[in-house]
């Protein structure tokens, strides 16, 4: 088959690669058929977070269909068009017995290579996948939707672990691709105000679109005020920070009211500073949100009733063959560049 792999940091090579193979009785073969870069991917590229160690092939977001299905398969047959959880988790441990397959003590990432595994991903034509982590797409929605169901199930999944109540005022601190998919989500599930905190313009105006009420940019020294008076001076009830960076996470807890809660989605640093001070005289709750747990049925849901706007996060789709110049232009930050995905032939 062909795939895109990462020879070495910084260069992708479209070339032949060894076929997947069914593993065990309950793998499946998927042909892919769309497969959208991540930002964790750009990141992981130039070897800065240790997680990409080449060869490999990455990718993580993806949808196809079933070309051949292990003996033990009983919930899918060959034809079947599906996407697919990012982690492969065990099913048996202490986490997965609980439902907290995210935390599962043996998990593997596709399309991640780092010092513990490593697990090709779905810039590819095939890749093998085992049963549990497969979810069958709608028949309303399309290849290129389906690829985005991880990314959304991503801020599904911190929706799912912050204790939103009926009315509670929500701010979501970055507008790139999950912010975005975050803002519809809440939109289409919760009745409180949702205001958009995010520097770039276009984003302000993609956080509109998304279903935001407001959007303000957090640089402008009247933002707080304006805040607090879309608050009755408050602050927000629930608060949601999409970027991991030093700064927007201390825009989040600004942000936020006494007693209030920051849920941390971004995760663009591994260290970052917090005033601290401000979170524990204000009693403000930290969460922290990882992966998936569950939410592929609801982003499924909302994609096929096009309740998340696949119009708003995808910029372009491309062929797979060209996936090296478009790694290019993410990492290099193209302006107006947010989504991409790619097709095998």
């Amino acid at each position: 088959m062909k795939a895109l792999v990462l020879e070495e940091y910084g260069k992708f090579v479209y070339r032949d690669y060894p076929d997947p193979f069914l593993r065990g009785p309950d793998d499946v073969i998927v042909r892919v058929r769309a497969a959208a870069i991540c930002g964790s991917d750009v990141h992981g590229m130039d070897g800065s977070t240790g997680r990409r160690i080449p060869p490999i092939v990455m990718g993580h977001e993806a949808s196809g269909e079933i070309v051949e299905a292990g003996a033990a398969v009983k919930a899918f047959k060959v034809g079947d068009r599906v996407t697919f959880d990012s982690t492969e988790y065990c099913g048996i441990c202490f986490h997965c017995r609980r439902g907290e397959v995210n935390l599962c003590d043996n998990r593997r990432v596709l399309g991640v290579s780092c010092a513990d595994y490593r697990r090709d991903g779905a810039f590819a034509e095939y890749i093998a996948l085992p049963e549990r982590i497969l979810y069958r797409m709608p028949e309303q929605l399309n290849f290129v939707g389906a690829s985005l169901a991880e990314p959304a199930a991503v801020a599904a999944h911190a929706a799912s672990i912050t204790p939103i109540a009926l009315g509670d005022s929500i701010a979501v601190v970055g507008a790139g691709l999950i912010g975005l998919l975050l803002i519809q989500i809440l939109r289409a599930n919760a009745s409180g105000r949702i205001l958009a905190l995010e520097t770039d313009p276009a984003r302000r105006a993609a956080a509109l679109a998304a279903g935001a009420d407001q959007a303000l940019d957090p640089a402008d020294p009247g933002a707080q005020r304006e805040l607090l008076a879309l608050s009755a001076g408050r602050g927000f009830d629930r608060v949601f920070e999409a970027v991991g960076a030093s700064a927007p996470i201390a825009t989040a807890i600004g942000a936020a009211r006494k007693g209030g809660s920051v849920t941390l989605i971004g995760n663009a640093s591994p260290k970052v500073e917090i005033p601290l001070q401000s979170v524990v005289t204000r009693q403000i709750s930290l969460l922290g949100s990882c992966a998936t747990a569950g939410e592929y049925p609801l982003v499924l849901d909302l994609l096929s009733r096009k309740k998340i706007d696949t119009r708003l996060i995808v910029s372009a789709t491309a062929p797979l063959a060209e996936g090296a110049s478009w790694f290019s232009r993410l990492y290099a930050r193209e302006r107006g560049l947010l989504k991409v995905v790619l097709e095998p032939s």
